[in-house]
């Protein structure tokens, strides 16, 4: 499957306004995978998949999860991480996608992980700060990005963090995992 064929059934996936996010996530993984010494086709092509799943009823992402042995942990936190892995998943089994980096970026661009590559820091940052989020500390995200990979990407794990602490919700622990790996 070539790129363009690639971004039309993926745009077919999800609504206008989640494209659009798309699009500027891909846009700022080239600009970030330039900017640090990454590879920019590697880094659009994992933000191209990267919300493949997102608009999946929560039956099918269930379905997957178990269907596929993924970790049956998930289930058990807010189905928003969910996509991540099933769209690695769906990368690898629906659209071809073999290389093993660019699905880990994919797996953690919502929770992280200690220890993650570059590229998985670089998409799950694009995510963070793209240019249509608009959310408290976004700007500094974005100010910390001009230099700083893991200083920006920790402030965004911040970001979750605190948000998640003032709804009462669960933290996912490879969330947690990320954050202090970055601060060893």
């Amino acid at each position: 499957m070539n790129r363009e064929q690639m971004i039309d059934k993926v745009k077919a996936e999800m609504p206008e306004r989640r494209w659009l996010h798309t699009q500027g996530v891909m846009d700022t993984a080239i600009l970030l995978a330039e900017r640090f010494g990454e590879d920019p086709i590697r880094a659009e092509l994992a933000a191209i998949l990267h919300d493949v799943a997102k608009y999946w009823p929560t039956e099918r992402m269930q379905q997957v999860i178990r269907e596929q042995s993924l970790p049956a942990e998930l289930l058990f936190y807010d189905k928003e991480l969910w996509h991540a892995p099933v769209g690695s998943w769906v990368a690898e089994h629906e659209y071809g996608v073999t290389d093993a980096e660019v699905l880990d970026a994919i797996r953690y661009h919502t929770s992280g992980r200690r220890g993650m590559s570059k590229l998985e820091k670089i998409v799950c940052l694009a995510d963070y700060m793209e240019p249509g989020r608009d959310f408290p500390g976004v700007d500094i995200i974005r100010e910390l990005s001009e230099q700083f990979l893991d200083k920006a990407l920790l402030a965004g794990f911040n970001s979750t963090i605190t948000f998640l602490l003032a709804k009462g919700k669960r933290i996912f622990p490879l969330t947690v995992e990320a954050r202090n790996g970055l601060l060893e």
